[in-house]
């Protein structure tokens, strides 16, 4: 879908010091900061973990298991923020004097999401006397009725929105809770389980716990490798708390303060350990930890973070990598496949319905998410895409645009609309749900009906955001490494974004579909890159200049470094 770019409004930048550069201090204020101090990324200034409601008694729980030697099992999701927060929980108890403590993660294709019923069998088969959920459980009823029944403790660790009726669990940790005072509703499932060690190494300090049992107080900044990856993985938003854990994380994975398992992703992904930005855990080590929860199983990706040793780790990674690669091929077939499915359906780019819902019966439920996002980003709608669940049932995966909480509609639909979803969770930007086979049709028009209404067509026209012009002066090394170093970039607090008028000089099709330019502004010529182009417009040779936004990238090739520009749009002019 054609895009505009729009610059982004410039608020007052006079809370910043002076010696901040002023395309910085630019950038900031548009992304909501007011002073400096909003910018501090040390470990002293991040939220106080008792300000999570119920971490007290969550904390509690698990001291006196680990106490008693009592069997504590982990119930993970199958996600890269729930691979990273199983991961945390098993290093982190253990760091915390626990022995006996184990993890399941459910396989997708067996079991399905979260604490079920069937899951709370299966940890009562391996001896659990107290479960412990990441990444999920606030929308478990059922399977925490199950445990309770089984005679299990049940401590949920979770971030997703909860729904009218919470679990009966024995104690709930959610910032996202009713009456949870915790100033970030953004924190990760892995910064949630972070939050829950960090409030069980201090409670254990104020009863003198180690020094009771003989243990050295543990250094817990070895997790936060775990909590920066899971963090910018799953998505969640960049607040100032959460870059504080993804900044700190960084900053000792680029030291080499880090785990093999880590190394060994960051190894196979073609990235620098020792230039590592937070968009590298995104596009180049989550979607490998991810491939193993979308094909395989994501105990797979658990094993690789918890790899004591480089072999060990290197060989996991290196089948992590043949999965992504599957992943991939897998992707780009579905997505053919759904843009065919749209031309049938004889949607022109002007006439495109509010929201689309699509469904295959033999497309692989582990891809779903990401092939939603895909049709997203292109036509700029929310988009459900559906594979074939268990019993006559379809699991969806949903993804939103900015202006349309994807869970709250998904909300409003059940409930005008009883036992048309079967279930539903999520956030304000991805969803999951199941329905039955039988109610594609009417569940695809409602879809589209509900979101129509409550999108305006200026909220579905797509926007590139733009901070401004460049001056060709500031195309250059030292500014990129400037930009980069600002960050961490990542969701609500995006990398820089410039646009400017360029002359081209030349213009390519590399790979299958990416257009490589050279283009002119002043007497500067530079490099740039656009990914997935349209290839019925491009490579367009009547074009002689473009108007372009882009992002500004350090390229390394050789061991030489040079600027490129990372096209995020362009129009011919």
């Amino acid at each position: 879908m054609d895009k505009q770019i729009r610059r982004r409004q410039q608020p007052s930048d006079i809370g910043f010091g002076e010696d901040l550069h002023p395309i910085l201090r630019h950038i900031y204020a548009s992304r909501g900061i007011t002073k400096q101090e909003q910018l501090d990324q040390a470990l002293t200034v991040m939220l106080a973990p008792k300000q999570l409601l119920g971490i007290e008694q969550a904390a509690d729980i698990l001291i006196a298991a680990i106490d008693n030697k009592q069997r504590i099992i982990i119930v993970g999701d199958f996600d890269a923020d729930g691979a990273t927060s199983t991961a945390l929980m098993m290093q982190g108890l253990g760091l915390l004097g626990s022995a006996n403590h184990d993890f399941i993660v459910p396989n997708r294709f067996e079991y399905g999401y979260g604490l079920t019923p069937e899951i709370s069998d299966l940890a009562k088969q391996a001896g659990a006397d107290v479960i412990v959920t990441v990444d999920n459980g606030i929308s478990c009823y059922e399977g925490v009725e199950r445990a309770k029944q089984h005679g299990c403790t049940v401590v949920i660790t979770d971030h997703h929105l909860p729904g009218a009726k919470l679990p009966p669990a024995d104690a709930i940790v959610n910032p996202n809770q009713k009456g949870c005072n915790f100033a970030s509703k953004a924190l990760a499932g892995v910064g949630v389980a972070f939050y829950l060690m960090l409030m069980m190494r201090q409670r254990m300090r104020e009863t003198d716990y180690f020094a009771e049992h003989n243990l050295s107080e543990p250094n817990l900044a070895v997790l936060l490798d775990l909590v920066a990856l899971g963090t910018v993985a799953d998505v969640v938003s960049l607040d100032q708390n959460n870059r504080i854990l993804v900044a700190q994380g960084l900053k000792r994975i680029r030291a080499g303060a880090t785990r093999p398992g880590i190394e060994a992703l960051i190894e196979v992904a073609g990235k620098n350990q020792q230039k590592l930005h937070a968009s590298d855990f995104g596009f180049g080590l989550g979607p490998r930890l991810n491939a193993a929860g979308r094909l395989d199983d994501m105990s797979l990706g658990i094993k690789c973070l918890l790899a004591d040793d480089m072999y060990q780790a290197r060989v996991i990674a290196a089948q992590l990598d043949d999965l992504n690669k599957e992943r991939r091929q897998i992707e780009q077939g579905m997505q053919i496949e759904a843009e065919q499915i749209l031309q049938k359906l004889n949607f022109a780019q002007d006439n495109l319905p509010g929201a689309l819902a699509l469904y295959q019966d033999d497309w692989h439920q582990g891809v779903i998410g990401i092939v939603a996002g895909r049709i997203k980003e292109k036509y700029h709608r929310p988009t459900v895409v559906f594979a074939q669940g268990d019993e006559g049932t379809i699991k969806g995966s949903a993804r939103s645009i900015p202006g349309l909480h994807i869970r709250d509609l998904l909300e409003y639909m059940d409930s005008q609309h009883p036992g048309l979803i079967a279930k539903f969770g999520g956030h304000a930007m991805a969803a999951g749900l199941t329905i039955g086979e039988q109610d594609f049709i009417r569940f695809q028009q409602l879809f589209s009906q509900y979101a129509a209404e409550k999108l305006s067509d200026d909220l579905l026209q797509g926007v590139v955001l733009s901070d401004g012009e460049l001056p060709s002066s500031y195309l250059n090394l030292n500014f990129a490494e400037l930009l980069k170093q600002a960050g961490p970039w990542g969701q609500n607090f995006p990398e820089p974004v410039f646009d400017n008028t360029f002359t081209v000089v030349q213009q390519r099709i590399v790979g299958d579909k990416h257009l490589k330019l050279v283009v002119q502004l002043g007497d500067l010529v530079i490099d740039a890159i656009a990914f997935n182009v349209d290839l019925s417009q491009w490579p367009n040779h009547q074009c002689q200049s473009l108007h372009m936004a882009y992002k500004l990238d350090i390229n390394e090739f050789r061991g030489r470094q040079t600027v490129q520009l990372m096209v995020e749009h362009l129009q011919a002019l």
